[in-house]
């Protein structure tokens, strides 16, 4: 309802049309990188996976657990997250990003990741007093 708001308020220019053209300028970065490798690996998230009920308190804090994944949804590319290890009994998460229109390359490169490593099958610890734990 805000977007539709936004854009029919007189607004377009001011918010849309600028969010279009940081957009534009995403995709271009990630198009020259994309210019010179086949795939990029990067962290999935700043840090390991929260406990269950953990910074529920804190929005911002559970928010900016996606930092790494917004320039990749801004530019519209294919990417796969999956998990590489563990940090404090929690897991963590790599992310390969590929090309436009080209996630059998991602996919293909997790595959192969998990065929010579198991941390896919690691169990992390759960949250302390949940059933399990």
């Amino acid at each position: 309802m805000l977007g539709t708001y936004a854009l029919s308020a007189g607004y377009y220019d001011a918010y849309y049309r600028k969010a279009q053209q940081l957009r534009r300028l995403v995709r271009d970065d990630y198009a020259r990188v994309f210019e010179s490798i086949d795939l990029l690996l990067s962290p999935a998230t700043p840090t390991q996976a929260f406990r269950l009920g953990e910074n529920l308190a804190d929005p911002v804090e559970m928010y900016l657990a996606d930092v790494y994944t917004c320039g990749i949804n801004l530019a519209g590319l294919p990417a796969v997250a999956f998990p590489v290890g563990h940090a404090n009994g929690l897991p963590l998460g790599a992310q390969f990003i590929a090309p436009p229109f080209q996630e059998h390359a991602a996919l293909s490169a997790v595959h192969t990741y998990q065929n010579v490593t198991d941390w896919h099958n690691a169990q992390p610890d759960l949250a302390p007093g949940m059933p399990g734990a």
